[in-house]
C-alpha cells in the first residue's frame, strides 16, 4: 500500500474533494454555491417582513454567499488551522454587517420599502439566486459527468491492458505444473504473476507484487514484466544457479529510473529444470509455502532479501530446493494474507495451509480459486490478491 503524503496541517483526502482541480475549472461551483448561500440574505428579509431596504437585503445576500465561498475554498485549497479566522469571521459578520447596513443607509439615504413591495421583492429574489443555484450545479455537474466518464472509460482501457499483461497463467511441462492468477483490488493493480518456457525447456516462473496499488502500480508493473522477460532472454544459456540472482540484479537496476522514489517491487521466482531440479529466490516477500505430497506437511521456505528498485544494492542470491513428485508450491501476496476479519486477525499463511490440505490433489485452478474464496470470506479485500501455484508431477 502506498504511504499518504498528507502534513499535519492539511485537511483529510475525503474531505479535501477538489484539491487538484485547478481553480478555473471549479469557477462554475463556487457560483453555485455563493448563489445558494445568497438565499440566506434574502431569507432574512422576508422575516423582516420586507422591511430591510433593497440595496442592504443584496448586499447582505452578497456577504452570506461570499462567506460559503470561502468555505468552500478554505476546505480544498488551505491548511486546516484557517478555520479558526473563518469561525471568528462568524462571529464579527453581524456586527460588521450591521455597522455597513447602517453606513449605507445613510449615505445614500436608502428608504424602507412598503411591506408588501419588500416581500415581493425578496420573494422574488430568492426565487431568481435558488434557479441561478440549480443552473450553475447542474452545468458543473455535466462537466464533471462528462471528466468523469471520460477517465471511466481510460480506466476500462487500463483494465483491459491489465489483462492483457497479467492473464491467467497455465503452463505444463513433463514434470511440473504451472497456476498464476491476479485479482486486482482496483480496475488496475500492481501485481504480477507470469512464467516463461525457455528454449531448452526449463520454465522461470514468478510472482512480483508492487508496492501500492492502482494505475502508478499497474503502470510499473507493466515495466516490470518488460524487463524481466528481456532479462530472462539468455537465460537458457547460464548455469541454471545464475538464473534468478542475474535477473533480481538486472531488475533492482532499471527499476529505480522508471518509478517514484516510494516505490518498489518484492519478487519471489522459481527456475523448474527439465531435468526436475529447481532453484529459487525471494526479494521481500512472504515466504514460500512448499506442501509435500506424500508426506502431506508443509514447511516454509523464505530468504530475506532487499526489496527491488529501493535500494542500490547488489549480492542477490538463490537457493536450490528440492521438489519431490506430488509437492505442491504455493505463493501468495499480502493482499491474500493480510485480509482481516472484523477483530482485525489476518488471514495468514496458516488457512492457506488448511485450504490446501481439504484436497492437495485437485488441480491447480480449483485450488487457487478455494483460496481466494476463503479468503474473501474471511474479510473483505483492500489489496491486489495474487498466487502462484506449482506443482512436480
Amino acid at each position: 500500500m502506498a504511504q499518504s503524503t498528507r502534513r499535519w496541517y492539511e485537511w483529510p483526502d475525503h474531505w479535501r474533494s477538489f484539491r487538484n482541480v485547478p481553480l478555473k475549472r471549479l469557477w462554475i461551483l463556487y457560483l453555485a454555491v455563493f448563489f445558494l448561500f445568497c438565499v440566506v440574505g434574502f431569507f432574512s428579509d422576508l422575516m423582516s417582513m420586507g422591511q430591510i431596504p433593497y440595496a442592504t437585503a443584496i448586499m447582505i445576500a452578497v456577504a452570506t454567499g461570499v462567506d460559503a465561498m470561502l468555505w468552500l475554498f478554505m476546505m480544498n485549497k488551505l491548511p486546516w488551522p484557517t478555520v479558526f479566522i473563518l469561525v471568528a469571521l462568524q462571529f464579527a459578520m453581524g456586527p460588521i454587517l450591521g455597522s455597513v447596513a447602517r453606513w449605507m443607509g445613510a449615505t445614500f439615504a436608502l428608504r424602507t420599502p412598503a411591506q408588501t413591495s419588500g416581500i415581493h421583492f425578496a420573494a422574488f429574489a430568492t426565487l431568481a439566486v435558488a434557479i441561478l443555484s440549480y443552473t450553475s450545479f447542474v452545468i458543473f455537474l455535466q462537466a464533471t459527468g462528462r471528466d468523469m466518464l471520460k477517465i471511466r472509460n481510460e480506466l476500462e482501457l487500463a483494465h483491459g491492458i491489465q489483462k492483457t499483461l497479467v492473464p491467467p497463467v497455465v503452463l505444463n511441462t513433463e514434470l511440473y505444473e504451472v497456476y498464476g492468477i491476479s485479482e486486482p483490488s482496483d480496475k488496475v493493480g500492481g501485481d504480477l504473476v507470469d512464467a516463461v518456457l525457455l528454449p531448452n525447456g526449463d520454465v522461470v516462473a514468478y510472482l512480483a507484487d508492487i508496492a501500492g496499488h492502482g494505475l502508478p502500480a499497474g503502470i510499473l508493473m507493466g515495466m516490470l514484466k518488460t524487463a524481466a522477460r528481456t532479462a530472462l532472454l539468455d537465460a537458457a544459456a547460464g548455469h541454471p544457479s545464475a538464473t534468478l540472482p542475474l535477473l533480481l540484479e538486472k531488475l533492482n537496476r532499471v527499476l529505480p529510473d522508471v518509478k517514484e522514489p516510494q516505490m518498489y517491487a518484492t519478487l519471489t521466482a522459481f527456475r523448474l529444470n527439465a531435468d526436475g531440479s529447481a532453484w529459487y529466490a525471494t526479494a521481500a516477500s512472504p515466504p514460500v509455502l512448499h506442501w509435500s505430497g506424500p508426506g502431506r506437511d508443509a514447511r516454509l521456505v523464505e530468504e530475506k532479501q532487499f526489496p527491488l528498485g529501493l535500494l542500490p544494492v547488489s549480492g542477490f542470491t538463490g537457493e536450490a530446493i528440492e521438489v519431490q513428485p506430488g509437492d505442491l508450491l504455493v505463493v501468495a501476496t499480502d493482499g491474500v494474507l493480510e485480509v482481516a476479519d472484523r477483530k482485525g486477525e489476518e488471514f495468514g499463511i496458516e488457512r492457506v495451509e488448511k485450504a490446501i490440505a481439504g484436497d492437495a490433489r485437485a488441480p491447480l485452478q480449483q485450488l487457487a480459486g478455494t483460496i481466494l474464496e476463503r479468503a474473501r470470506t474471511f474479510g473483505k479485500q483492500a489489496d491486489d490478491q495474487t498466487l502462484l501455484l506449482i506443482r512436480r508431477l
